[in-house]
């Protein structure tokens, strides 16, 4: 390439997704890191807030994992005072997830970080854009049959990354 020659762009969409994915994942990363959580984490807490009192197990079937990872993310959230097991209402071997207070309050903090990666990730495009592409990515990840709020980076963690050809 010369001086005055513009690199070639890649023409194929899922490129650019897969570009503006990890480029997300990593400012998401580090804005977290300050709050002293990883992305798993947060992940684990928005889903248990979603859903109080699920079993460790479910939420394993849910990302994908052997339920082994998510006693480990689960510890480490114990360890840091914001979830708590309680003993199961209906089966006493399971353990049912909740939030402390803490872990409330850092939802309440991570809705606002939430807003800010996804307006400076955003940034480039009017408002109508905005919902315009969230509506056609949304349509992608139901055709592709994603785990609605559940990113496949938990399944690379756990090294259980299912190849395309064996599907879900």
């Amino acid at each position: 390439m010369t001086g005055g020659e513009q690199p070639r762009r890649p023409r194929g969409a899922a490129f650019l997704l897969s570009q503006l994915g990890a480029h997300a994942s990593e400012l998401f990363a580090d804005r977290v890191q300050q709050i002293g959580l990883s992305p798993a984490e947060v992940g684990l807490l928005r889903m248990i807030n979603g859903q109080p009192g699920r079993s460790q197990q479910s939420v394993a079937v849910d990302l994908g994992v052997v339920p082994s990872r998510v006693v480990v993310l689960i510890d480490n959230l114990n360890h840091k005072g914001l979830v708590e097991r309680r003993p199961g209402s209906t089966d006493r071997r399971h353990h049912e997830l909740y939030l402390t207070v803490d872990g409330e309050r850092i939802m309440m903090d991570m809705r606002a970080i939430a807003t800010e990666h996804d307006d400076e990730i955003l940034a480039g495009l009017e408002p109508e854009e905005r919902r315009q592409l969230t509506g056609l990515l949304q349509r992608i990840a139901d055709q592709q049959g994603l785990t609605p709020g559940v990113h496949p980076g938990y399944r690379m963690q756990a090294g259980r990354r299912k190849s395309i050809s064996q599907g879900k």
